[in-house]
């Protein structure tokens, strides 16, 4: 295999069947040693995130399977901390899309003039540009179009994907008395589908347990023991 890309929390590789592996890195985002799924920076190392990070996600991309949603997922080798996936192509250089149930983190830095800390948001999503040295900077459908990274009928496809997906991911955690507050996606195009990518894990995502942030090692355990 061939190596590809070297990210904050995965490393890429290219197979020989045309297909890609992603090896889980224990490194997660944040600031100054503190957890934020939506930081643009590796905040901390954490033993044994990379393991957890691949089996939360196995977990949510097979669930996902026998809804009939299709995604880049084919198999994974948790021993091996690595997961096979089909091949994707980013829009641009790349996009982060947040479906938000509660106002919190970046949502509440923007619009703490209008929203109240955890207020309710209803799935509201909106896309990013992946950006480092512009702090990912939130960008609308129009904005998208008329740059060219993605068309009216991705978009709408990409939106309704969203909440979907995440609809379903809030209602797997509500088993385990968990809430999910915000989550952060990825999707590309595969064969001019747009198909989600990428990971789903405590990595990604806020999730809150009898009022208390869950750390992403503690949501592993919480939901796979």
């Amino acid at each position: 295999m061939k190596h590809v890309y070297e990210g904050k929390t995965k490393t890429v590789y290219a197979l020989d069947n045309g297909n890609y592996l992603l090896k889980f890195k224990d490194d997660v985002t944040g600031t100054d040693g503190v957890f934020d799924p939506g930081a643009n920076t590796v905040g901390l190392t954490i033993e044994g995130m990379g393991q957890g990070g691949l089996r939360l996600t196995t977990h949510f991309f097979n669930l996902l399977k026998e809804k009939g949603v299709k995604t880049h997922y084919i198999a994974a080798d948790i021993a091996n901390n690595t997961m096979e996936v089909l091949p994707a192509t980013s829009f641009g250089n790349g996009i982060e899309v947040i479906c938000r149930f509660r106002a919190v983190g970046s949502f509440l830095r923007r619009y703490g003039q209008y929203a109240k800390e955890n207020q309710e948001l209803d799935a509201f999503v909106e896309v990013t540009l992946k950006d480092d040295d512009r702090d990912d900077p939130p960008i609308t459908k129009d904005g998208l179009a008329v740059l060219g990274i993605l068309t009216n009928d991705e978009y709408e496809s990409l939106k309704e994907q969203t909440r979907m997906i995440c609809r379903l991911v809030k209602e797997e955690l509500a088993k385990y008395g968990c809430e999910l507050y915000d989550i952060k996606l990825e999707f590309g195009r595969n064969n001019g589908e747009v198909i989600l990518i990428d990971e789903l894990s405590g990595g990604n995502m806020r999730v809150y347990k009898d009022g208390a942030i869950v750390e992403p090692l503690e949501l592993v355990k919480i939901v796979l023991g």
